[in-house]
């Protein structure tokens, strides 16, 4: 039993800067699940997609990457994320109403999903709803079935950000891995990215997987605790939107196919995820590649 089941947002990427507007399906979660197929994970999606054009999109391309989608009507449209970027700053996101009115329903076949699966991956679900939180803990607890989270915390889209942080920790409780970045550190908790990892340590999570963007990664699980720095590659860096749902994703493939246990598998897990990262910047948008997608291409053109 190797299929994964991701839970979280599906909604459309919307670029904009100075050389025009362009379009992706994306989403942390879906960014997840499509990055499990493509590394020869079966994954199953639940998240909420409108009955629109911009839905039609998002099921088109699942069905292209070959995951299973288990979609949540949303009253309020498909969700989109317009992300504008000028110069050498960070780009400044705005959601629409179906991303900040975000909600995911626990029927029965989510249920049976999660409880067929051999992980549950929660990514960017609104933490700061009290009572999805709840309905999403008693959906997995129910299952029986690990689970791994990565909170993405999204300014934009976050309605109180200290009962978010109250739901993540509730759910992170015991979790087989956890993803979190100094950014998550910085907007939850205005703390550093180490004390967080520590922080989570003490709630019982196996595992932790902490990015520092440019300072690389570490994973610490119980006695066992490694470092990589971002791997270099050819060609220049285009897009980093999706390096974090990558190395996500890379490292979920790991414990699924098999549980890491010493400093080296955990270091050989890392070091995938890390290379897995790297050649996902060198395209734009968020869709996993692997170093081998950078063999006999012009580098030169990459994401022009």
């Amino acid at each position: 039993m190797t299929r994964v089941v991701v839970v979280g947002d599906a909604l459309i990427d919307e670029l904009r800067d100075d050389t025009g507007v362009r379009e992706f399906v994306g989403g942390a979660a879906l960014n997840v699940a499509v990055g499990l197929s493509r590394l020869g994970i079966p994954s199953t999606l639940i998240a909420m997609v409108g009955d629109d054009e911009p839905g039609a999109h998002i099921r088109t391309y699942l069905d292209d990457y070959g995951v299973d989608l288990i979609a949540t009507d949303s009253p309020h449209g498909t969700a989109r994320a317009v992300s504008t970027r000028s110069g050498g700053g960070e780009p400044e996101y705005v959601f629409n109403e179906a991303a900040q009115r975000r909600r995911i329903r626990y029927g029965d076949a989510e249920r049976q999903a999660m409880t067929d699966a051999a992980l549950v991956v929660v990514s960017c679900v609104a933490f700061d709803d009290t009572d999805q939180t709840v309905e999403l803990s008693d959906a997995i607890a129910s299952s029986g079935t690990r689970w791994a989270i990565d909170p993405n915390p999204r300014a934009g889209m976050m309605h109180d950000k200290a009962e978010f942080a109250r739901g993540f920790a509730s759910l992170a409780t015991g979790a087989a891995l956890v993803k979190v970045g100094d950014d998550d550190a910085n907007l939850l908790y205005g703390e550093r990215l180490d004390a967080l990892r520590a922080r989570l340590i003490d709630l019982g999570v196996e595992a932790v997987l902490a990015t520092e963007g440019a300072g690389g990664a570490t994973i610490e699980a119980g006695e066992v605790v490694v470092t990589r720095p971002i791997s270099a590659l050819p060609g220049r860096i285009v897009d980093t939107m999706g390096a974090g749902d990558a190395a996500f994703a890379a490292t979920i493939a790991a414990l699924v196919e098999k549980q890491p246990a010493s400093e080296e598998e955990w270091g050989e897990a890392l070091q995938s995820a890390m290379d897995v990262a790297a050649a996902t910047c060198r395209f734009e948008g968020a869709l996993l590649r692997t170093p081998s997608a950078l063999e006999g291409l012009d580098l030169d053109r990459i994401g022009t």
